[in-house]
């Protein structure tokens, strides 16, 4: 038990402020969508899925941009702008009608700055992997935490804040949120870190839980611009029953262009259901049905939504911001009181003197 003490002291010590940083970040993205509607006018409108609206705008965004745009996302009921990724690594935010309101580079806009923190702790592909491994560990940090307050479960009172800044009442509180906020922590750090070692992840869910369909060869397709109100007809006929979420433009010449959709029951925000494209036809020529996955891979296509509380509604939302505020609180008066040990037991030693 000491050890395990000692282990989740001074690991928490080293990743706290990332903690910090990745807590705070996050539970701000769960209020994304709520400061799109506030910021961006056109955010507030409501648009239908239905291909031949997203297909106009489709179109209109391609005319804005021409031969730069990468992926379109397209609006939602509830959020009436499509978000426009361009192959320059800009983006722009375009309305029903797929009129651009909103461009910038890079992550200068509020919402996209949060996210290149929280993703990429605003360090790229090294912050990315830095924020995956912190996810990973903060997993361990919280199972250490439970076994380490076990011994001490008489002394749980139920207070998330200290009653003061002394060490006794930092390391209450600490010890308290750790325990209330367990599992939601638990599980915010697993599918943090699994979403960023994706291939790993992937790899060792179908391990565990293999079948399904085997995947498949990319089609032959010709060369030409996608004729976007037919092709995205021809996916909603391919899957009646799903909602089109995504357009992505052929990545090169004799590629595919991919249109993904939502099927009743997915989780997933966008989908996982993909229909591709041939861009001379504008004609579908391979489908993958999510439903067909393996268990394994369907059971990892749920880590997102449940990372990102994209799934659950508006009271999953509060308990996911909540516990975002109780990791960055956990970290912050773990630190604290892991800082002021040292210093006290030197005042007590001059007073000893």
């Amino acid at each position: 038990m000491g050890f395990l003490r000692l282990l989740h002291a001074w690991a928490g010590a080293v990743l706290a402020l990332i903690l910090v940083v990745l807590g705070l970040s996050g539970s701000l993205l769960v209020l994304k969508d709520d400061w799109l509607r506030a910021t961006v006018p056109a955010a507030r409108a409501t648009v239908e899925p239905r291909p031949e609206i997203l297909g106009a705008a489709a179109e209109a965004v391609e005319r804005a941009h021409s031969g730069e745009v990468r992926t379109l996302v397209f609006a939602r009921p509830d959020l009436g702008i499509h978000r426009v990724y361009l192959k320059d690594e800009g983006s722009a935010y375009a309305d029903a009608s797929g009129a651009v309101v909103a461009r910038w580079t890079g992550n200068h806009r509020l919402e996209a700055w949060i996210f290149d923190l929280h993703h990429y702790l605003l360090a790229g592909d090294t912050g990315l992997m830095v924020a995956g491994v912190a996810g990973l560990a903060g997993t361990v940090l919280a199972l250490t935490g439970l076994v380490v307050w076990a011994p001490a479960w008489r002394s749980f009172r139920g207070r998330v804040w200290p009653d003061s800044l002394r060490r006794r009442d930092l390391i209450s509180a600490h010890r308290d949120a750790g325990l209330i906020f367990a599992i939601p922590i638990l599980m915010l750090c697993l599918t943090g870190g699994a979403i960023v070692f994706h291939k790993q992840s992937q790899a060792l869910m179908v391990a565990l839980a293999p079948g399904g369909a085997p995947p498949a060869e990319a089609p032959a397709v010709g060369e030409g611009d996608v004729d976007w109100p037919t092709a995205l007809t021809a996916a909603q006929a391919a899957f009646p029953e799903a909602t089109l979420r995504m357009a992505n433009w052929p990545a090169k010449p004799g590629a595919p262009a991919n249109v993904r959709l939502r099927q009743p029951g997915e989780w997933h925000p966008n989908g996982r259901t993909m229909v591709a494209i041939d861009p001379a036809t504008s004609q579908v020529v391979q489908t993958l049905d999510s439903g067909e996955l393996a268990p394994g891979l369907r059971a990892y296509n749920a880590f997102y939504p449940l990372h990102a509380a994209a799934v659950g509604g508006r009271l999953y939302d509060a308990a996911i911001f909540a516990s975002g505020l109780a990791l960055a609180a956990l970290g912050g008066f773990g630190l604290w009181s892991f800082l002021i040990k040292p210093r006290r037991r030197r005042k007590a030693k001059l007073a000893q003197a």
